[in-house]
């Protein structure tokens, strides 16, 4: 008989992408017997209930068009409340859920207001629910009450302002809210839902993080984050008898979540440690820090800006976490505060190769221009003689490129093309001085981080200098036009996911409640018109020579479709090589997991094709 002796085959794009993906939502229900999470199990992202202990889900949304976003549990009955938008529009509307019954009934339909809700949105009572909404006028978000028996609402905060809503105090007299100024500088007041005033009770001069957190329970003062005279976030404890806050934990980080169990008795919080993001539990009877969880390295994934809360039962008897590594998929981790004993109660892998066969992802810096030393991950494939290179660039910008699982990044490596995650300047997690360079400067500073990107890159005997290419999406994608047009002689391919290619266009199509901050954030379309204009990438629009995919959803609220269109036309009038994949049922981002997986493999074979020699 011959002997058949079987080849050994990569393993197949699909294989990368078989995965679940989790959305922005995480809670426990009343009960504290299981916990609340949103994933595209369906292949749409609906909200599933799963045991504290593991065990199969349950569906509890059976949405195909609409993605849940956000979940607030009631703690009087634990009645569920969601929000959810069609195609990735944006356009949040609220839903309820009675556990009981089993199906969720719309309550809001107005078709062109954004709703948010907060994970404390129930009042003490369970009778009212507080939210953000942008229903009186579309600039403004303001805080909403709702009557939960009747279905009155009125307004209680936020005229003229980007408002949210957070928790109730315990007596269910006061609310919190946040003034979201700009992405550096935000404030909390105090509302008095009996006199209805709204004093601002961390007044400011300069530019400052003061984000509201959860109420002690007898009601004395609450958890607040803020960066007031450090670099980074810390936690600290308003008391609101006393008129001021004192800090509980100051680490060389930022504090990015806390989360406290209804009875008062633990204390949760994330810190941001290089990128990956570290639990810590302290029993607040005590006054002693709890069991370290047995938790594997890893940072929180996010969908469209929404990154899972951090979720404690009301007890405080377990606590809950998402997390990403860049060789393990995102699971939902269940942890026992009293033992520190944690485990996955999700399986999200169910194709993609073990965490042995991918690789892992090395933190590296790299000078820049000014002196300054920028933060990046490198996935490097182990293969002998020169590579190829994808330069990746996180959206954001303000916003940090966490150490996650990236089908793309393991599909690539797989095929022998390393990766370089940039952190560049404008990064969250490097401190805010940091944070703030790119603030007014798109296309300025952030340009020369990426020119050294690839400086630093030739320097390195193994890289091909022939063979980089670029990749982004969001912010990402300007990045990726830009270093096109402006860095024109470096590509070999490049990969455009709606990425604004006209500053000016770009400012003026924000969603409303952006407008405001568009000045500080990137610029004011009339006033800083000839800034916008010299930054834009369809100013150099000329230089291109890279062959370029650009990937657009139809329905994208934050950076509309004309701005690909205008780019794509002016390209194809040039004769330049471009392709336009356009996903009429998207926005800003991929909610339906047909499309992700398209997009996704679109990308991976436009770098393969120009990367990868024959």
């Amino acid at each position: 008989m011959a002997t058949i002796e079987k080849a050994t085959r990569l393993p197949a794009f699909d294989r990368f992408i078989a995965y679940r993906r989790f959305g922005g939502a995480l809670a426990f229900t009343q009960d504290g017997a299981h916990v609340l999470f949103v994933s595209n199990i369906s292949g749409q992202f609906n909200l599933w209930r799963v045991p504290v202990a593991g065990g199969w889900p349950h569906q509890l949304t059976s949405f195909t068009d609409e993605t849940v976003r956000q979940v607030a549990v009631s703690p009087r009955d634990g009645t569920l409340v969601l929000t959810a938008d069609p195609d990735g529009d944006e356009f949040h509307q609220l839903y309820r859920l009675d556990l009981a019954e089993g199906w969720p009934e719309q309550i809001t339909d107005a078709r062109e207001v954004q709703h948010f809700v907060g994970s404390g949105a129930f009042s003490p009572d369970g009778t009212k629910l507080a939210y953000s909404a942008n229903a009186r006028t579309p600039t403004d978000m303001e805080v909403w009450i709702r009557d939960l028996e009747s279905g009155e609402t009125r307004p209680v905060f936020g005229e003229g302002k980007y408002a949210v809503a957070f928790d109730w105090s315990p007596d269910g007299t006061k609310l919190l809210a946040a003034d979201l100024r700009n992405n550096s500088d935000i404030s909390i007041h105090l509302i008095d839902l009996e006199t209805g005033d709204a004093p601002e009770i961390t007044p400011h001069e300069e530019d400052g993080i003061y984000a509201p957190g959860p109420w002690a329970a007898d009601g004395s003062g609450f958890y607040l984050l803020s960066d007031e005279g450090r670099e980074f976030r810390g936690l600290a404890f308003y008391d609101v008898a006393a008129d001021r806050f004192d800090w509980v934990e100051t680490p060389e980080g930022d504090v990015e979540e806390v989360a406290l169990s209804s009875d008062g008795r633990v204390l949760a919080w994330l810190v941001n440690e290089g990128g990956w993001e570290v639990l810590n539990l302290r029993d607040l009877e005590s006054g002693q820090d709890m069991a370290a969880p047995d938790l594997p390295r890893g940072a929180r994934p996010h969908l469209t800006g929404f990154r899972p809360p951090l979720a404690l039962s009301s007890d405080g008897s377990h606590v809950a976490v998402i997390l990403s590594g860049p060789r393990r998929p995102p699971e939902v981790w269940v942890t026992e505060t009293d033992s520190g004993k944690a485990c996955a109660v999700t399986e999200s892998r169910f194709g993609v190769p073990q965490e042995e066969e991918l690789l892992d992802a090395e933190l590296v810096a790299y000078p820049s221009f000014d002196g300054r030393e920028i933060p990046a991950w490198l996935y490097r494939p182990h293969v002998e003689g020169r590579l190829p290179v994808v330069l990746s660039i996180h959206g954001g910008p303000e916003a940090q490129e966490y150490p996650l699982y990236h089908p793309l990044y393991q599909y690539l490596l797989s095929r022998g093309v390393a990766i370089l995650a940039t952190n560049i300047r404008g990064s969250t997690g490097y401190g805010k001085t940091y944070q703030r360079l790119v603030q007014r400067d798109w296309g300025g500073g952030d340009l020369k981080d990426w020119d050294h990107a690839v400086k630093w890159l030739h320097e390195q005997e193994w890289v091909d200098a022939d063979r980089i290419g670029v990749f982004g999406g969001s912010y990402g994608g300007f990045a990726v036009l830009t270093c096109v047009t402006r860095l024109p002689d470096y590509w070999a391919a490049a990969v455009d996911i709606f990425g604004p290619s006209n500053l000016i266009t770009f400012a003026k199509a924000v969603p409303p409640t952006w407008r405001r901050m568009m000045k500080r954030f990137v610029g004011d379309p009339e006033e800083d018109a000839d800034l916008l204009h010299e930054r834009s990438p369809l100013t150099y629009i000329e230089n291109v020579k890279t062959p370029l995919l650009v990937i657009q959803g139809a329905t994208d609220p934050r950076v509309v479709k004309p701005e690909s269109d205008q780019l794509v036309e002016k390209l194809r009038s040039m004769g330049r090589e471009v392709e336009y994949v356009v996903f009429e049922d998207e926005g800003h981002g991929f909610t339906k997991r047909q499309n992700e997986v398209k997009a996704i493999k679109l990308s991976a074979e436009w770098l393969e094709r120009y990367l990868v020699a024959s």
